[in-house]
């Protein structure tokens, strides 16, 4: 039988994660007094999110009624208080179609005040990364997002933890700094 606790702590914990479910993102986003960091690094997401499926489909008209307005009302309401929303989109390349359909709506969330960069999989070889998507608000917490290996979200996780965010915090600033601003990469 395997054993279920190392050093006295359930294998499956991490220190300083939270047990109850987290805040709404909304909530966590519109507390931010600074910056808040997202590191991307799947190739798909929601497979069957419908603006994705709209733009896929080449279907224009519903692709245009899908267009995400309560997320970029969001960002433009953050930002336009100061705070710097910076992400990041590890990707495979040659690169999958639901990166081609991130790649391109970026504009809109460029437009509503976000500073995203795209860093070619190939390049990230030598840095340090953890497992999952995760956000870092104002350097002192980090959400984490689980998804399934088709990308079907499945949940968020606090951290408090000091250590895993600074790691978080670190990883991602060698991340921004080996990336490629939006308006430079071309995909491949």
């Amino acid at each position: 039988m395997e054993p279920t606790s190392v050093a006295g702590r359930d294998r499956d914990r991490i220190p300083g994660m939270a047990e109850e479910p987290d805040p709404p993102f909304e909530v966590l986003l519109r507390a931010c007094t600074s910056s808040a960091v997202h590191l991307e690094m799947r190739d798909a997401y929601t497979p069957s999110d419908p603006w994705f499926r709209a733009w896929l489909d080449g279907d224009n008209e519903e692709f245009g009624r899908r267009l995400r307005r309560p997320w970029l009302d969001l960002i433009r309401e953050v930002t336009g208080r100061g705070v710097v929303i910076r992400r990041v989109r590890v990707v495979s390349e040659p690169v999958s179609d639901y990166v081609r359909f991130e790649h391109a709506t970026t504009d809109s969330n460029i437009g509503a005040g976000e500073q995203i960069r795209w860093l070619p999989r190939r390049l990230a070889s030598g840095l340090l990364l953890p497992g999952n998507d995760y956000w870092v608000f104002d350097g002192q917490r980090a959400q984490f997002n689980y998804f399934s290996g088709a990308g079907d979200f499945l949940a968020t996780r606090l951290c408090d933890n000091p250590d895993v965010v600074r790691q978080c915090t670190a990883a991602f600033e060698a991340v921004w700094k080996r990336a490629v601003p939006h308006e430079e990469y071309r995909l491949r």
